[in-house]
């Protein structure tokens, strides 16, 4: 009989996004996932979301959003982190690279989840190099980070979710290289998102989204669609393990067993070149 494949032990998952309410579209039942499997879970958006109201002020509509985003978070079981940044504020520069460094060696994750590179925003698609960058740095001594915190040398794996609207800024369509089974806390996942209640009335005008809870409805049963299997997912791109971690290295996976579906046909066009 062959021997049963070892569970991976429990670890720590950080989502890194731009605006308070992006994780709760393509990351939240993944983080919801691992928190049953016994991971710590980390919840940070990097910008206080000032820009995202037409009836509050920037001031107010960053204090609004805040304790949107707590309230996200503690709904998911996450920990949260405050923002670093306002909207369309989010640069890609040696500075704001410095704090992206300094809080994941803070919280030393095991697998980093955040935007995909193509999406229909810059504020995502910032975020994302960011994240990737302060991830591959988390075992530098000599790239100083802000506030300063000491390295650490256990692997990363960065997951890239998907772009809103499940295509790139070009229209094409991003299809996942492997889709999380959210179906059982499905729920969960659109009670953190009904905790962003100040965003209905802008996401219905700013962005034609007649309903924020539908839209998130519709897209994570599309995404279970596309897997065959789940009524409900959230899907993922692994980044290249160079730099980060070894080859074979996919703790979503181990983690997650039978509920964490590979996309062979993924994985098969990834060999064509």
């Amino acid at each position: 009989m062959a021997a049963k494949k070892k569970q991976a032990e429990p670890g720590v998952a950080l989502a890194v996004v731009a605006h308070p309410d992006d994780a709760e579209f393509q990351i939240a039942g993944t983080l919801c996932m691992l928190k049953r499997a016994g991971w710590s879970t980390h919840y940070w958006n990097l910008s206080t979301g000032n820009c995202g109201s037409l009836e509050m002020k920037p001031r107010q509509t960053a204090k609004t959003r805040r304790q949107e985003a707590k309230d996200a978070a503690q709904i998911l079981g996450a920990s949260w982190h405050p923002p670093i940044a306002n909207d369309l504020e989010i640069i890609y520069d040696v500075k704001t690279l410095r704090k992206v460094a300094s809080v994941i060696r803070a919280i030393r994750p095991t697998i980093v989840l955040t935007h995909s590179p193509q999406d229909y925003m810059e504020d995502h698609m910032n975020t994302c190099r960011l994240a990737v960058t302060g991830a591959f740095t988390h075992g530098m001594p000599n790239f100083k980070v802000t506030p300063e915190r000491a390295p650490y040398y256990n692997e990363v794996t960065v997951y890239h979710c998907m772009p809103h609207g499940l295509m790139d800024g070009l229209r094409k369509r991003v299809v996942p290289g492997q889709f999380v089974n959210t179906s059982d806390v499905h729920e969960t996942k659109l009670a953190s998102l009904a905790a962003h209640k100040s965003q209905q009335n802008w996401l219905g005008s700013s962005q034609k989204m007649n309903s924020y809870l539908q839209t998130c409805d519709d897209m994570s049963r599309e995404l279970g669609r596309q897997s065959r299997k789940y009524k409900h997912a959230e899907g993922f791109r692994r980044h290249s393990h160079l730099g980060f971690c070894s080859e074979t290295a996919d703790p979503l996976k181990d983690a997650l067993g039978k509920d964490c579906l590979i996309n062979k046909d993924y994985e098969k066009s990834l060999r064509k070149g």
